[in-house]
């Protein structure tokens, strides 16, 4: 999906005239990334290259981890035993923006005529330790940090699970999802500076306000 089907759709607009494209990029920072850690990255990287070659305008946005799933499969809040994972540091900002966030901004940047090639969003920056304080407040019980260990034994855990996963070719198996996870924590693909300014028209939603959400549905 990521390379064969928007390389199709990218030649059909080409063909048609289409002035821009934006590509689904919708992620941290991955240029800024290493080539052959994450390989989700790595294919949205061999894209963006076939993107550039092309004649037409581009417009990525990136939006750092989609914070919908800090309430659902991302491993950061464990509600259960109220605790907040994390790798390595935890004052380590990182980006979050919610999917319908995303979607509004980049509705607006199709809209406008003079975007640059790269728009950085986020609808809330934290850190781990701000999570869990987060999520005391809101759920009134104290959430502890959890030190799962730092990033080189992180990347080991990722190299186990992807070895012995049976499904390499899956969209999203679980080391995909550690690999994510693990590039956050890294810090390098932080999204800097960030252009939410640019639709002043916009409201954001905060970390606070989707577990707030999931408090009040519980």
């Amino acid at each position: 999906v990521i390379v064969d089907a928007q390389t199709q759709l990218l030649e059909a607009a080409v063909a048609a005239g289409v002035r821009r494209f934006i590509p689904s990029d919708f992620a941290i920072d991955f240029y800024k990334m290493p080539d052959g850690g994450n390989r989700n990255l790595d294919l949205r990287r061999e894209f963006g290259a076939r993107l550039d070659a092309a004649p037409i305008s581009a417009t990525s946005v990136l939006n750092g981890m989609f914070a919908d799933l800090l309430t659902g499969q991302a491993p950061f809040i464990v509600s259960r035993i109220r605790r907040v994972v994390y790798w390595e540091d935890a004052d380590q900002p990182m980006d979050f923006t919610t999917i319908e966030d995303t979607a509004a901004y980049t509705a607006a940047a199709a809209l406008d005529r003079l975007t640059p090639r790269f728009l950085r969003i986020a609808g809330d920056v934290v850190t781990a330790r701000d999570l869990a304080d987060i999520a005391s407040s809101v759920f009134g019980k104290r959430f502890k940090l959890l030190r799962a260990g730092n990033l080189g034994r992180f990347e080991k855990v990722i190299r186990l699970t992807r070895t012995l996963s049976p499904g390499t070719t899956d969209v999203y198996p679980p080391w995909q999802g550690m690999q994510y996870m693990r590039d956050m924590f890294d810090g390098r693909a932080k999204l800097e500076p960030l252009d939410n300014a640019r639709y002043p028209d916009l409201r954001w939603t905060t970390v606070r306000d989707i577990l707030r959400a999931t408090a009040q549905a519980a």
